[in-house]
């Protein structure tokens, strides 16, 4: 034990004086008003989490005597009459630098690696797409603000009760719209109503196959061959929608406004091959593209579509009346299959699906209030979220769930996704975390404020994310697990 303390005492006079030695230079950081004075100091937390590390890994042990007693050894003091050169922080195996670097939340580990070259290895190794797996990140909100600027997104971090604010590539993140958010990428509409995926922690960015090769677009030239419009043609598979015309002529930063409601990705795009699909009108229809693909393959003939899922090529979609239809991706032809009949209930609900870490499929019914003439003065608010375990093998929704125990929810215009409080301290058990995804809100109401905050499912109440409103209502935010794979760190100097 004597031989371990000794040890922990090192490591302690080795990292302190060296954490937050240089600034990051990636991330800015300020802290929301509401944020707790007495909020733990982020380097005592970081230090906390390398000791819980380095007790667990070197001495095969996480008793609690050992870490407190390693911990109690961590004080300014110590730290201040016993500097240790920073040239011995690289002496630690880059394995164990990385186990202990996997416990970081994004902002800490953008830190630790401005500490010194052998940091800086550890958390590139770390983030290569081999090893970015054993990364474990909270969710956070991800924002646009006047504040931050036309190229400046916010992070506004759940773990951390902070926000941070990210550059990202042209075009201008304010110019664009967010349609969705899956495995730390969002799908963004340009200004001329093309769609990219970006991943806002290492700025990469990928262009999706053109609009107008959507089963309903299609481009309209001008006299010099110069792109200046797009007809949209309102018509299902199975009819014409439109009262007064069955096409329309729309400038090209109008058209997403009319053609995307949200969009879902397969897998991290990062990591090589993936599916991207669409729920797009009229009527929220389906188009996917695989990645390469120069065009949108048309999914009809179901409409109505409210969220999706995948399990590898498998594409699992709900409706708005509850129904669950299962497309295979990677089969020569798409034909929809029935995996849960029509469930009855109000078509103005919004239906969400996730897969709890236990393995069950949770069917998620949101329930809003507010419309007609209030819509000016009264935007749409969350009134009750109801959850439904659902048995896809026996095309029955099974029961109603009363409690969502360690569980916590994330609903909104991204991916639905559910995790446990477990692994994830900083959240709150039996809540949903809800952003705003009302089609009509977030395309002809951009004004208004957004429908967004933690819900209380035990005593079906309301609560806000942050206070004051860090966010614009437009583009709408949403949900980001920050995936740091092939994250670019600064040079230590």
């Amino acid at each position: 034990m004597e031989t371990c303390i000794r040890a922990g005492s090192r490591l302690c006079r080795l990292l302190l004086p060296n954490i937050f030695a240089s600034s990051p230079g990636l991330m800015k950081t300020r802290q929301p008003e509401s944020a707790s004075v007495g909020a733990e100091c982020p380097h005592l937390r970081l230090c906390n989490l390398l000791l819980g590390a380095f007790a667990t890994k070197i001495f095969a042990s996480s008793t609690c005597s050992l870490i407190k007693t390693l911990r109690q050894l961590v004080h300014p003091s110590l730290v201040a009459a016993a500097p240790i050169a920073g040239s011995e922080v690289s002496r630690l195996p880059q394995d164990i630098l990385m186990d202990i670097f996997a416990l970081l939340e994004i902002p800490d580990l953008v830190r630790a690696g401005s500490v010194c070259a052998s940091w800086r290895a550890a958390c590139t190794s770390l983030c290569s797409t081999e090893h970015c797996c054993k990364l474990q990140q909270t969710p956070c909100l991800l924002y646009t603000s006047e504040s931050l600027g036309d190229r400046a997104i916010g992070l506004y971090s759940l773990a951390e009760k902070k926000a941070y604010t990210l550059a990202l590539p042209d075009p201008p993140i304010r110019s664009r719209e967010i349609i969705g958010s899956s495995y730390g990428w969002i799908i963004t509409a340009d200004e001329r109503s093309e769609l990219q995926l970006v991943n806002p922690i290492t700025g990469d960015q990928i262009a999706l196959p053109s609009v107008t090769t959507i089963e309903q677009v299609r481009p309209v030239y001008d006299d010099e061959g110069t792109l200046c419009n797009y007809e949209y043609s309102w018509y299902t598979a199975r009819k014409w929608v439109s009262v007064s015309s069955n096409t329309s002529i729309l400038d090209l930063n109008k058209l997403r406004d009319k053609l995307f409601y949200k969009a879902f990705l397969s897998s991290d795009p990062s990591t090589g091959d993936y599916f991207v699909v669409l729920i797009h009108n009229p009527h929220k229809q389906l188009s996917f593209a695989r990645s390469g693909d120069e065009e949108w393959t048309w999914l009809p003939p179901h409409t109505f579509y409210e969220d999706c899922q995948f399990q590898g090529a498998l594409l699992y979609a709900t409706t708005a009346n509850g129904e669950i239809h299962a497309f295979d991706l990677g089969a020569p032809a798409f034909v929809a299959k029935i995996v849960l009949n029509r469930v009855k209930r109000s078509i103005s609900d919004r239906i969400y699906m996730v897969q709890a870490p236990s393995g069950e499929v949770l069917q998620i019914r949101r329930i809003t209030t507010g419309s007609g003439e209030q819509f000016n003065e009264l935007p749409l608010k969350t009134d009750t979220i109801e959850v439904h375990k659902v048995d896809l093998t026996s095309e029955k929704l099974l029961v109603e769930v009363d409690t969502l125990g360690e569980n916590v929810l994330f609903i909104g215009r991204s991916q639905s996704f559910c995790l446990c409080v477990k692994e994830y301290p900083q959240l709150k058990p039996n809540h949903a975390y809800f952003t705003e995804d009302n089609s009509l809100s977030v395309t002809s109401f951009k004004h208004l404020m957004r429908d967004m905050g933690e819900f209380d499912l035990e005593n079906n109440r309301n609560m806000e994310i942050v206070s004051p409103q860090l966010w614009s209502n437009s583009p709408t935010p949403v949900w980001l697990v920050p995936n740091p794979r092939r994250m670019s760190l600064a040079p230590h100097n």
